[in-house]
């Protein structure tokens, strides 16, 4: 189903997010981790691309495979940096002929290296151009991601805002924002959206804390802030690997509550391709 109609249909939705495993074995650790959360009832699932659309093909088949083989609805990521026109023609085909209805358009990350920018095909530059493609030529539900803290790239919370709305208008039917933990730059994000018009649903994108090192890695490619007391509440625990868990099962919970008290659409969980903690977020949230 299409995850427009599913936000119309439900008054909350949740949805998992996982990245490509790198191994056979990561492989076989990632379907039984989705085995493992589905009893919980994802409306969605999605998987990432690798680094530069790397797994292009195997995100692609992982995501067919995770509909008709495991019978719950996925979303497939879809980059434009780094792909010819032929490439994202043949990877469209290919979801639509599988039965893929929903399809996450990202611009995705440029490479750091200028000379391997210039060696690159490229068949769009822009997040909204891809989308205006797809929406032209298929029947896609399409997204788009949202920053709460603005787009590393963007100069300004404004203009990052004026790029949501071309994305908007150009075809994108609801938005996942980025990870962040400050419940208020997610309703900030809602304000300046609304008034410039933007009335597609924005499902808040949260990622629960396993790690100390691992989400200041995370935050810090990504551009998202910390709050400073749980920084240092992190800082306090950083090398008890359970009571960093603990912490950060709790905090996304009360995080989640929050947001869907005053009126959220749902929550989108960034799994890291484990089940534990989203499991049991998610069941606080259900009980």
């Amino acid at each position: 189903m299409k995850i427009a109609r599913l936000l119309k249909n439900k008054r909350q939705i949740f949805s998992f997010e996982f990245f490509p495993p790198k191994t056979d074995e990561g492989e076989k650790r990632l379907f039984e981790t989705i085995e493992n959360l589905k009893e919980l009832g994802p409306s969605f699932v999605s998987v990432t691309y690798g680094a530069g659309g790397s797994t292009r093909d195997k995100t692609a088949g992982w995501v067919i495979r995770i509909k008709n083989e495991l019978d719950i609805e996925a979303m497939a990521h879809l980059t434009c940096t780094g792909t010819s026109c032929e490439n994202l023609k043949r990877i469209l085909d290919k979801l639509q002929e599988n039965g893929i209805e929903n399809i996450l358009a990202l611009r995705g990350d440029k490479p750091q290296d200028t000379n391997s920018i210039a060696q690159m095909p490229q068949c769009y530059n822009h997040t909204n151009e891809l989308i205006q493609y797809i929406h032209d030529n298929y029947d896609f539900c399409i997204g788009a991601a949202a920053f709460p803290e603005g787009h590393t790239e963007s100069p300004s919370l404004e203009k990052d805002t004026y790029y949501l709305n071309m994305k908007s208008m150009a075809g994108a039917e609801f938005f996942i924002t980025q990870l962040f933990f400050d419940n208020r730059l997610y309703f900030d994000l809602l304000d300046r959206a609304s008034k410039i018009g933007i009335n597609k649903p924005i499902i808040p994108g949260i990622m629960p804390i396993t790690s100390a090192d691992q989400v200041e890695r995370f935050t810090s490619l990504c551009g998202a802030t910390i709050p400073s007391d749980l920084r240092e509440r992190l800082h306090e625990i950083r090398n008890d690997r359970r009571a960093v868990m603990e912490l950060g099962i709790g905090y996304a919970t009360k995080q989640c509550q929050d947001l869907l008290s005053k009126g959220a659409p749902g929550i989108h969980f960034y799994t890291l391709n484990r089940s534990s903690a989203t499991r049991t977020i998610l069941k606080n949230l259900k009980s």
